[in-house]
């Protein structure tokens, strides 16, 4: 049958025997106030031999029981094509231009995990509103996948098959088979404190990670402390202040000036001094006229005039000496600025930054020199808050360790109580809790935990898919899942003919425990078994039908009557007898 490639779900453990009544975290089935979540309908076609098919599941056991070759595995594929597997053409039924697939899930709360992948794609289900997936996939190849009408990718579909599907089959390489999810599972039912070991994992990285910055800081400036002390020198020394070259520039730029201007403002100043110069004579002429002033109007007038322009002069004779003074040329002070100037300006392209700067600049230099001076203090408190840290985490750790060990134990032995009514009585089953070495640890404390088998007295135990055939690897699947049954696990869980090569006593205690791990949630089982059949809550037979040269697979969900009728040509084979049917009645009586 081919493999659906269904992602695993950390399988939620159970409540151990005797152990408190499981909480509800919202994962999915199962247990005492659990959170049901379960497929409902299934919507199929033009899928290989399948033309048109809806079909709708309720709660608890429902089996698929059919003739070898009549379509179960399509309809595995077909929900595997709906939650992320690899659009196979080969699915598009012969003449179609393309295949559907909508399956539908409803919740009496959305599970956390489900919640969370959804809220990531931005698409939000109001309380009662169902999940609808769809995928469609045209006969060239292309694919398109919906998540309640609103187009998503594949990878949304595979990671909501996290939550929504588990199958465990012949060829089952995933769920419990693999490792990574075991320690987990042990957690689970452990009823562990993981995230008190998380959260101190999270502080002692956090004080390693500040204690790490400090020293590659630390180290850093001492390897510039030479460097820096001299820059800080010549900067103390050099006592740089804000606007002092813009000052300096004006004061050069008016020396530079009175150089230039030094011939000029000495004739000037001439033609103001001595009792020939044009200020003295325009006061001399100003004395004359006020004699004659009074003599006619016009006089007057021309002496009022002559008074303005003594004034006039005499301010520019005050300005040209304000001048003379503000512009007189000093050698010595000219090459005192340009001294200082340049300094100033070669220290500030020193450091990259511009003169006014430069203060700033002293001033981290300081702080830099300050912290060298107080890093040992720093980093020796860093370093005991890192101890402090790594010692809190470590007893976490530890006794999270002891409590995955005890919960191992209790796990073993349920597990052996589970193993000879499989017909598993000679395997042996250990889950091993190792210890990491430290570069391993992590926000899940120092252990690896693996579920090993050894099938025969006498063997070494090994991994679970490495040791077991197919349908013991089943078996040993179903044992797990027993005794951790009331934990739960995905939405849905599929067993795909985990009865294949057991018959009687053995295959009624598969269906026993099938029945009792679909108590309170939703199990599809894939069976050949009539004593696995008769303990199913719903029943489904596939069949496939041929009309000339077409050939159809069809699934009825069958009533009392029909059940019974299946499972009598399943006791029987193709002739139905009455003592098979009599047997059926006896198989659904005792179920």
């Amino acid at each position: 049958m081919t493999s659906v490639a269904f992602a695993w779900h950390c399988v939620t453990s159970s409540q151990h025997r005797g152990g408190a009544p499981r909480r509800d975290d919202g994962a999915g089935r199962g247990g005492y106030g659990a959170v049901l979540t379960m497929l409902t309908a299934l919507a199929i076609r033009n899928v290989v031999l399948i033309e048109a098919l809806d079909l709708t599941f309720s709660a608890g056991l429902g089996v698929l029981t059919g003739e070898t070759g009549a379509g179960k595995s399509i309809l595995l594929d077909s929900l595997g094509l709906v939650l992320g597997d690899r659009a196979d053409v080969a699915l598009v039924r012969a003449g179609t231009d393309q295949a559907s697939v909508t399956a539908t899930f409803e919740f009496d709360r959305l599970p956390d995990a489900v919640r969370h992948a959804l809220a990531e794609a931005d698409i939000v289900i109001e309380p009662g509103e169902a999940l609808i997936i769809k995928r469609r996939l045209r006969a060239d190849g292309g694919s398109r996948a919906f998540v309640n009408d609103q187009p998503v990718g594949v990878a949304l579909l595979r990671e909501l098959a996290r939550a929504l599907v588990e199958l465990h089959g012949q060829h089952d390489d995933r769920g419990l088979v693999n490792a990574r999810g075991h320690r987990a599972l042990i957690d689970r039912y452990a009823r562990a404190d993981v995230a008190s070991v998380t959260a101190a994992w999270h502080c002692w990285s956090a004080a390693d990670a500040a204690l790490d910055d400090a020293r590659k800081v630390a180290a850093t400036a001492r390897a510039d402390e030479e460097l820096l002390r001299a820059h800080h020198a010549e900067l103390v020394a050099l006592a740089p202040v804000i606007g002092e070259e813009h000052d300096l520039a004006n004061q050069r730029a008016d020396l530079q000036k009175g150089e230039r201007l030094s011939g000029d403002l000495v004739a000037l100043q001439a033609l103001w001094e001595g009792s020939d110069s044009a200020l003295a004579i325009l006061r001399s002429a100003g004395r004359r006229l006020d004699r004659i002033a009074g003599e006619h109007p016009l006089l007057a007038q021309a002496l009022a005039a002559l008074d303005r322009a003594v004034i006039e002069a005499g301010e520019a004779e005050d300005h040209l000496a304000a001048a003379i003074e503000a512009l007189a040329h000093d050698p010595l002070l000219l090459d005192r600025i340009e001294t200082r100037l340049f300094e100033l300006r070669a220290v500030a392209r020193k450091h990259g930054c511009v003169v006014d700067d430069l203060p700033a600049r002293l001033h981290a230099i300081s702080a830099a020199l300050d912290a060298i001076a107080g890093s040992d203090g720093d980093i020796a408190a860093l370093e005991r808050r890192a101890h402090d840290a790594g010692l809190d985490y470590q007893a976490k750790a530890e006794t999270l360790s002891v409590t995955r060990a005890e919960a191992a134990r209790r796990l073993d032995a349920a597990v052996a109580l589970e193993l000879a009514p499989l017909k598993l009585d000679s395997a042996r089953f250990r889950t091993a809790v190792l210890r990491l070495p430290q570069e391993r640890w992590g926000p899940h404390g120092i252990d690896a935990v693996e579920f090993l088998i050894a099938t025969n007295p006498g063997a070494s135990f090994a991994a679970l898919g490495k040791i077991a055939s197919g349908g013991e690897l089943s078996r040993f699947i179903l044992a797990l899942k027993v005794a951790l049954a009331e934990e739960g696990g995905a939405a849905t869980v599929i067993f795909d003919e985990i009865d294949r090569g057991v018959g009687g006593a053995v295959a009624s205690a598969i269906g026993e425990r099938l029945a009792r791990l679909a108590h309170g949630g939703q199990l599809l089982a894939v069976t050949h078994s009539p004593q696995v059949a008769a303990r199913g809550t719903t029943h489904f037979l596939i069949a496939k039908s041929s009309e000339g040269i077409v050939t159809r697979t069809s699934v009825v969900r069958l009533d009392a009557a029909g059940r019974q009728e299946e499972i009598a040509r399943m006791l029987s084979g193709a002739e139905i007898t009455p003592e098979a049917r009599a047997q059926a009645d006896r198989l659904l009586e005792q179920a």
